[in-house]
């Protein structure tokens, strides 16, 4: 009778099939740090803290040896030790849409360039309690400070009346709010893409609104509507969308029968939407029609004929913003936006 393997038996010979089995290297920890650049453990401890004491080529050596051993600092024990999680916490309510979404991704860098992990909420509705639900979710994981990236009205309103015991800052602009606000300046951008097309020669010129509870479309219509007051033209060429192609495609017929020339859309999507209404009814874009957008996206230079529209330096407000809620220096001016000519806009003919 065979007998029963031992564990030796069962083992593959060597070259034979069977699970690999690996002991993962030991994580590098301070002291390794430390022998490596040369210095001792509490100076390593000095610069993970970010303690102004380090001399510049001293921080850069435990930088380098950091970086040579794969280091990894234990969050999870220095907030221990420290009393700081070193977390900031982003409050989101609109994270599919471009602007959002792009601010999320700037504030995260920043974040993370001065030692900061970031968490995101995003708050499932609009309401009272799925404000809060987000906001205690970020403070029990002991967020040290919170973004709020929520361009819709209602949401900043509530804040108003919401004490949470840990700083924020916000970026879009609203007068009832008592946080610190870092907009992008939405009005001075309506203001330039209006102004760019009156250049241009139109007066007949429409604006493709964003829905009517964000605030960065309240904004946006806020300029287009000053900007033509103040040349003395007429400000009654609005549609409203939905922040869609397909809904910048109707709101873009409507302006079209009213005899607008040009047209100013809140966002890049509506005005690929309005493109495809232009083509639709007839009009060559930019002899018959001229087209201006809003955010800059990616896809922005490949539309037929190329949008001009305007740019947001989203990675400068996430700097500032960041930089803001750490108490790095007092609130800058709002970052301004630029206009990006492109082949969709032409004088009137």
């Amino acid at each position: 009778m065979t007998p029963e393997p031992t564990p030796d038996d069962a083992r593959p010979p060597q070259g034979a099939p069977g699970i690999a089995s690996r002991t993962a290297p030991r994580a590098a920890s301070v002291f390794d740090v430390a022998k490596a650049a040369g210095v001792s453990h509490q100076t390593v401890s000095r610069v993970l803290n970010g303690h102004p004491s380090v001399r510049p080529a001293t921080r850069q050596k435990v930088l380098d040896a950091m970086r040579a051993l794969s280091y990894r600092p234990n969050l999870a024990a220095r907030a221990l030790v420290t009393s700081r999680s070193r977390i900031i916490g982003i409050l989101s309510t609109a994270s599919g849409e471009y602007g959002p979404a792009s601010s999320i991704s700037a504030v995260e860098a920043a974040a993370r360039s001065r030692g900061y992990s970031v968490t995101i909420a995003n708050a499932d509705g609009l309401d009272q309690s799925s404000i809060d639900e987000a906001i205690n979710h970020l403070v029990d994981l002991s967020a040290e400070g919170l973004v709020v990236i929520a361009p819709q009205i209602q949401v900043l309103e509530s804040l108003s009346s919401r004490s949470f015991g840990v700083p924020y800052v916000t970026l879009q602009t609203l007068a009832t709010v008592g946080s610190s606000e870092l907009a992008l300046d939405q009005v001075e951008g309506a203001r330039i893409a209006t102004a760019h097309l009156a250049d241009l020669g139109h007066r007949r010129i429409g604006h493709l609104a964003g829905p009517a509870d964000w605030i960065d479309a309240t904004s946006r219509r806020a300029g287009y509507a000053a900007e033509l007051e103040a040349r003395g033209l007429p400000a009654d060429l609005v549609a409203t969308g939905d922040w869609s192609a397909a809904s910048g495609y109707r709101a873009a017929q409507a302006l079209i029968e009213r005899g607008a020339t040009a047209i100013f859309s809140a966002n890049d999507q509506m005005a690929l939407g309005v493109l495809h209404a232009a083509s639709d009814a007839g009009l060559d874009v930019p002899t018959r029609l001229s087209v201006v957008g809003f955010d800059d996206t990616p896809e922005a230079a490949h539309y037929l004929p190329p949008l001009t529209t305007v740019r947001q330096d989203f990675a400068e407000s996430g700097r500032r913003c960041v930089a803001l809620l750490l108490g790095e220096h007092e609130p800058p001016p709002s970052v301004l936006p630029v206009l990006v000519p492109r082949a969709s806009t032409a004088p009137l003919a």
